[in-house]
């Protein structure tokens, strides 16, 4: 009996550090956290999820004025397996939108651009109990901890996400490899042209 204790404790650590150590593996922010008055909790962790495309100079407005500045954009790897595996959304799906400034002369730069200082943070989050049209957005200052949803739920962002994006409230056609997906299982938009 003595030597049963030994083995169901090493037994016992073992199984605990296996699931410790898979617990670390995920990355941290999976899921939409929300603090007190429905304010987002700006997610942790974000860059290590999926990467699924970067612009630069983007603007969805006829006149182009002001700096030239980079985005990159990032979804969590639950919701990114599901589109591969679906092509949409499943409920808690969070992008992350970063917004660089750019610069082309520093260091040893002769030609091109590249990314500067952090301009803001942009978040969209498809919760279907919590926000009645399924999706929202939030804006990020640099150092905030919490946003509230752009309201009302129905603005410009919302408005121009639900009328032009090419797979729910995504911009599927700015992001290669998905669009391939979305084409292949017939989840874009009906209707909706994706080139001019």
């Amino acid at each position: 009996m003595k030597k049963v204790w030994p083995v169901c404790g090493f037994a016992l650590s073992a199984v605990l550090l296996v699931l410790f150590s898979k617990a670390a593996e995920k990355p941290q922010g999976a899921v939409p956290q929300f603090a007190e008055q429905g304010r987002l909790l700006r997610p942790e962790g974000y860059r290590k999820w999926v990467f699924v495309s970067a612009g630069y100079g983007m603007s969805y407005s006829q006149s182009s004025g002001g700096m030239q500045m980079f985005t990159n954009v990032f979804v969590t790897p639950r919701a990114y397996d599901y589109f591969v595996a679906n092509g949409k959304w499943p409920d808690k799906t969070m992008f992350v939108l970063e917004i660089y400034g750019s610069t082309s002369r520093g260091s040893i730069n002769k030609h091109g651009s590249y990314q500067t200082d952090l301009a803001g943070l942009d978040v969209e989050v498809k919760d279907e109990a919590r926000f009645p049209d399924k999706w929202a957005y939030f804006n990020f200052s640099e150092t905030a901890k919490t946003a509230s949803a752009d309201a009302p739920s129905k603005n410009d962002c919302w408005k121009c996400h639900e009328q032009n994006a090419a797979v729910e409230h995504s911009f599927v056609q700015f992001y290669p490899e998905l669009l391939k997906i979305a084409r292949a299982k017939r989840t874009i938009k009906p209707g909706l042209r994706l080139e001019e």
